[in-house]
């Protein structure tokens, strides 16, 4: 453009006049991209070289102005003008619509001594653009020039004004007129058609375009494909774009957001990488996907490539790519982009607003994710919900309880935000608290909330309030769903209520690998491991759901525990040949706990030495533990070295060993490891035994006597103690 202009600009008056359309192409230019400075410097070059005055230039330059908001120039271009001119007009009207003045443009429209299609057509679609229907039909009505343009301005105008019918009925009268349509307004009835839903008038609609000969025209097959897929027709949007003739960024993003609604991420992405060229939609649509199905470091990575190319991130995908972030936990890049929104004014956005305080909350940073959600203007209640989760996550549950207290008007995940911040940290209590105010005040659990309170029932093992939830699941009737019945289950079988589980188990109408493992687990911690091996062959039979990493833990859990080492190993070595489960720390320990607890005690010291991973501190104690049960004091003081080196590193090593040696009397080994535990300032918590009585947990913890009855509960156990011993020193005498 530089070029064009230094050429032009060296020009003689004469030459510049045959020019006129090269210097309206570089006004256009200026106008399009907001260049007012240099247009302005351009203009004062063309009144040296007296052609500002030219008509089509002078119009140009009007235009410039107005698109500017230069009212001085504005007024300066109009005295260029002697009398009516009937294209300034229409330029004057344009200008005011777009600004908004729609008064304004009715004042000058009403003026005009003379109207063209042109002015009519400007008037009508400017009113519509901003939802005044009723005026612009009554201006379509009176307007003398119907023509072709006139009746699509209405129609497109009508659809966008979300009056599709109305604008099919206009459609019907045009076409009784004798008026063909032409490509703009076909694409706007194909969209009334999608939008009524009703696929056999877009059939009809398809015909005529076929007759009339725009079947290949590639704005009309475009919204041929949208039309397709609002219908969800997947198969008929496919094949419209594999016959296009020649295709655009939005024939190529109508299809990449097919794949990417069908859930087929792959092929998606196989057409973004064909795209010839991409915009910010098809950026954003991947972005997007990749955010939510979990693959944040691609997500985060696209958002990367698509800046460095130029192009800049709408609100979506800002959103998107902090929540990629939030989920990376990625705070430093998580600030830079939080610099760029800042920059441009979009923090106090509430969508944008609302992930930046999950980003910092999740990074652990709840200050600067406060900071965020005081500078949201308008905060709703999905802000409120993410710094009330926020809170909860790190554990400032009283900041959570008073910030929740705030919320204007609560929503399901409200409530849920503040149960699962309790559940998270084991305050049970308030659990059951914050459930019992979500029934009072009249807002119905989800079966999220459900999910939570079950898992605190089965936490504290307390089967009449998982009882009194089973009752209110089943009253809002979320008896038949997956995750609560997973829950039940799952709370059923940790109360001890086994018989239960296997009810919930067997009317649930489909299993995931969740409800199988709860169901494994559950049989094998209650001892009845044949019985859950039974279950997992069932699952295995079924082939209803691929065993997964879990699934396998339980298995192990119960071959452990009913002895059967042979079957746990044959399980353990399938992982990776036949499930394709790379094994972690959790199951090595559990086949050295297998082969510990069966007495093989050199096969499993072997197998801890040849693992491919640093063993857990669990694993030796397994094998520490098997060396105490079958009294192999030589490995067993080789085991508890290795704990003890390993207690520098892993601290809990430390209890484990103080543990053992007590079980075994060697108190002075107690004492050498109770001090270096003081030393390092770590603290062993007590023993704790809970009972449940009328619905209310009772808990006693070693060497407490903080519980108000008891004095009596202590004088009732040595009373049963004294009887105890009495009865185990009298003789018996069999006569």
């Amino acid at each position: 453009m530089r070029s064009i202009m230094r050429s032009l600009l060296s020009s003689s008056r004469e030459n510049l006049k045959d020019n006129v359309h090269k210097i309206v192409s570089v006004l256009n230019d200026f106008t399009e991209k907001r260049l007012i400075v240099q247009g302005t410097i351009f203009h004062g070059h063309l009144i040296k070289k007296g052609v500002s005055s030219q008509k089509h230039i002078a119009v140009k330059l009007l235009v410039m102005y107005l698109k500017s908001g230069k009212p001085n120039e504005i007024n300066q271009m109009l005295k260029e003008f002697d009398g009516f001119n009937l294209v300034v007009h229409n330029c004057l009207i344009t200008a005011n619509l777009e600004g908004g003045k729609l008064d304004e443009a009715r004042r000058l429209f009403e003026e005009m001594p003379e109207r063209n299609e042109v002015s009519w057509t400007i008037i009508i679609s400017g009113l519509l653009r901003s939802g005044r229907v009723e005026e612009a039909i009554w201006y379509f009505e009176r307007n003398p020039c119907q023509n072709l343009f006139s009746w699509t301005a209405v129609i497109s105008g009508l659809v966008q004004n979300g009056l599709s019918f109305k604008a099919m009925m206009l459609f019907l009268e045009m076409l009784q007129s004798g008026l063909m349509p032409n490509a703009v307004t076909f694409t706007s009835i194909i969209r009334a058609c999608g939008e009524l839903g009703d696929f056999n008038l877009g059939m009809s609609v398809l015909g005529l375009i076929v007759k009339v000969g725009f079947e290949h025209n590639l704005s009309v097959s475009n919204s041929l494909i949208t039309f397709n897929l609002r219908l969800d027709d997947t198969v008929s949007a496919r094949t419209i774009f594999d016959r296009m003739q020649s295709r655009d960024v939005v024939s190529w993003t109508a299809i990449l957001d097919m794949h990417v609604q069908m859930g087929e991420l792959a092929e998606a992405r196989r057409v973004f990488n064909e795209m010839p060229e991409r915009n910010e939609v098809s950026w954003s649509t991947m972005i997007s996907r990749y955010s939510q199905s979990g693959d944040a470091a691609e997500a985060v990575n696209l958002f990367t490539r698509m800046v460095q190319q130029g192009f800049k991130p709408n609100k979506s995908c800002f959103a998107s790519v902090i929540s990629a972030l939030a989920s990376l936990e990625a705070s430093v890049m998580g600030r830079i982009v939080h610099g760029h929104i800042l920059k441009i004014g979009m923090e106090r956005d509430a969508f944008i607003g609302s992930t930046l305080v999950d980003l910092y909350c999740k990074c652990g940073s709840t200050k600067d994710g406060r900071v965020a959600f005081n500078s949201i203007l308008e905060k709703n209640v999905v802000c409120w919900n993410s710094m009330v989760s926020g809170y909860s996550l790190n554990n400032q549950l009283e900041e959570a309880k008073e910030l929740f207290s705030m919320i204007p008007q609560k929503d399901n995940v409200s409530w849920n935000s503040l149960i699962t911040g309790y559940l998270e940290y084991e305050k049970f209590d308030e659990v059951f608290e914050v459930f019992g105010d979500m029934l009072l005040s009249g807002e119905q659990p989800s079966k999220s909330t459900f999910s939570s309170v079950l898992c605190a029932c089965a936490s504290l093992a307390s089967l009449e309030r998982g009882k009194n939830s089973h009752g209110k699941a089943i009253k809002l009737g979320f008896h038949a769903d997956i995750f609560v019945d997973t829950a039940l289950l799952d709370m059923y079988a940790k109360s001890g209520d086994v018989e239960s589980a296997k009810k919930i188990f067997k009317r649930m109408p489909k299993h995931n690998e969740i409800s199988w493992t709860a169901m494994i687990q559950g049989l094998a911690e209650n001892g009845f491991a044949e019985e859950a091996l039974a279950v997992f062959e069932e699952c295995e039979r079924t082939k209803s759901i691929s065993p997964n990493e879990l699934l396998i833990l339980a298995v192990l859990f119960a071959c452990s525990h009913c002895g059967l080492v042979d079957k746990g190993l044959h399980y353990f070595n399938s992982m990776e040949k036949v499930y394709n489960i790379q094994p972690n720390n959790r199951h090595y320990t559990c086949v050295v706990d297998m082969l510990s607890r069966s007495g093989r005690l050199s096969e499993a010291e072997k197998f801890i030495l040849d693992m491919p991973c640093e063993p857990e501190v669990q694993a030796w104690a397994a094998l520490l533990s098997g060396c105490k049960t079958y009294r192999n004091e030589k490995m067993a003081e080789r085991v508890a070295e290795k704990i003890s080196e390993l207690a520098e590193k892993h601290p809990e090593g430390y209890v484990l060993l103080s543990n053992v040696y007590a079980s075994a009397g060697r108190w002075l080994d107690v004492l050498r490891m109770r001090k270096q535990m003081k030393e390092k300032g770590l603290r062993k918590s007590g023993g704790c035994s809970w009972i449940e009585v009328r619905n209310q947990p009772h808990f006693f913890y070693s060497r407490d006597g903080s519980h108000n009855e008891s004095t009596e509960i202590y004088s009732v156990l040595e009373l049963m103690s004294s009887e105890m011993l009495l009865t185990s020193t009298v003789p018996c005498f069999e006569g």
